[in-house]
């Protein structure tokens, strides 16, 4: 299959490994093997002529030449300094000779390390194609998944609008943000997505954390869980605050949308609503005492009936009453 054919190429392109520089390094040997012969005869014939010479080499003339300079320094003291010079260049004839001769011993003649670079190199050459195929695959892998991140993102940034309409956001827009950029190529794709929302006539779109209060984050982050719930696997989820700036039906709203989504994932929310708090599939009552030096926090299971009256507190305030009782059950029974 294909997926197995691109797991086998990855193997090989991880298996080859190549290191910072090597490519060089094995150019350069490559280049030294394969010209060996011309290096080792072109290096003995200027080393002949340097200093190995038979008939005639530098050398000898240096030598030579220094002899008759000695000569004429005996006669004039003013040509002392040419002398020197030769001298220089003699230290820097034998030195460049001696260099020359140790180079011609090294040279490494060796067919088969040769036959092994020739063997590397096409290696490289083979996997350097492979990984500039597969990494044109990828971008136009990446490229189809980005038009369909583009239609998606359209549809379930209408969605999320709608929901935060129905969450006392009437002027709430939520736009899905997706850019494609090669260099940022990865398992998930080349895209770079960004969440943007308003939640006021006027304002421009920005990045949801620049904008969001944090009654509004949680009331988005509720709009987004609740339409993408059925794709979701998260475990759990926790919502703080998503009653905040809201009453009475948007309320009713919350509640009844976070029940819809306790349905498919367990679901925390702490809230002050009693049209929120009706709508759990249990109730905790959560509570702080202190002694001066220490505050500690208790959440308590409520059964029915400590539900019931924890409910028409919320709704009455510090007094149940029966009017207050009586909401309470229908909140519990809606």
């Amino acid at each position: 299959t294909r997926a197995e054919l691109l797991q086998y190429q990855l193997k090989e392109l991880n298996d080859f490994n190549p290191q910072a520089g090597e490519f060089e390094q094995i150019d350069e040997e490559y280049k030294r093997l394969a010209n060996s012969g011309q290096l080792l005869t072109t290096s003995q014939n200027a080393l002949a002529l340097l200093a190995d010479g038979e008939d005639v080499n530098l050398q000898s003339q240096l030598y030579s030449a220094k002899q008759l300079v000695s000569e004429l320094v005996g006669m004039d003291s003013k040509l002392s300094g040419i002398l020197d010079m030769l001298e220089e260049a003699t230290i820097q004839l034998t030195e460049a000779s001696d260099e020359l001769r140790h180079y011609c011993e090294r040279l490494d003649l060796d067919p088969n390390r040769l036959f092994e670079l020739e063997q590397r190199i096409a290696k490289q050459i083979s996997a350097l194609e492979t990984a500039q195929a597969l990494h044109q695959q990828a971008l136009e892998t990446a490229q189809a998944l980005h038009q369909q991140r583009q239609f998606y993102a359209q549809e379930l940034g209408q969605l999320i609008t709608e929901s935060m309409h129905l969450l006392s956001m009437p002027h709430g827009l939520f736009t899905i943000d997706v850019k494609f950029d090669e260099h940022h190529l990865s398992n998930d794709g080349a895209d770079r997505v960004e969440f943007k929302v308003t939640t006021n006539p006027g304002q421009p779109l920005q990045p949801i954390a620049k904008v969001a209060s944090g009654g509004e984050l949680s009331r988005i982050a509720l709009a987004i869980q609740v339409i993408t719930a059925r794709k979701m696997e998260t475990p759990a989820l926790i919502f703080d605050e998503v009653d905040v700036g809201i009453s009475g039906p948007t309320a009713a709203v919350v509640g009844k949308l976070l029940r819809q989504l306790g349905e498919s994932t367990q679901v925390m929310c702490v809230t002050h609503l009693p049209q929120v708090a009706g709508c759990g599939h249990q109730h905790f009552f959560v509570s702080k005492e202190t002694d001066g030096a220490m505050t500690e926090t208790h959440m308590q299971p409520l059964d029915k009936r400590a539900r019931l009256q924890e409910l028409a507190r919320l709704l009455g305030g510090s007094e149940v009453t029966r009017n207050t009782l009586a909401n309470a059950k229908e909140l519990l029974a809606a």
